[in-house]
């Protein structure tokens, strides 16, 4: 099962698939962001937020993977890279799928942090932009 998960997440990333996206997220799926203090939980943000960093993210490659089966959850660690308006980024993608094959948890952690800036600039105008999070 492990690597059927796996493989259903690089369809999402590498060939953009979003019905499969909004297909393997739980309903109340908790995503944490490392440009938000608070998580954000539910299917509609964590699309909108997954979506979002595909498009943003160019030259995006996994180099390291782990996966760990723990009782009835799948774990996660994915280790990437990408550029953002020509910075280099690197960072970590932590998945927890249920027994059902849905991700229920999703971490994601950035350096350096000039390229989390970045990111943060452009994920707060976009979540701003989609109601998710108010204006200040």
């Amino acid at each position: 099962m492990s690597q059927q998960y796996l493989d259903q997440w690089h369809n999402v990333v590498f060939k953009r698939d979003m019905k499969q996206l909004s297909a393997i997220l739980h309903d109340d799926v908790e995503f944490h962001s490392p440009t938000l203090w608070k998580p954000k939980v539910g299917r509609p943000v964590t699309q909108y937020i997954l979506q979002m960093v595909i498009e943003i993210f160019k030259d995006f490659q996994y180099h390291r993977q782990w996966v760990e089966r723990d009782g009835h959850e799948t774990n996660m660690a994915l280790e990437f890279s990408a550029t953002v308006d020509g910075k280099n980024i690197k960072g970590i993608d932590l998945i927890r799928w249920n027994e059902k094959g849905q991700i229920v948890h999703f971490e994601v952690m950035l350096r350096p942090m000039n390229g989390l800036q970045l990111m943060f600039n452009k994920m707060t105008e976009h979540l701003q932009e989609a109601g998710f999070i108010p204006t200040a």
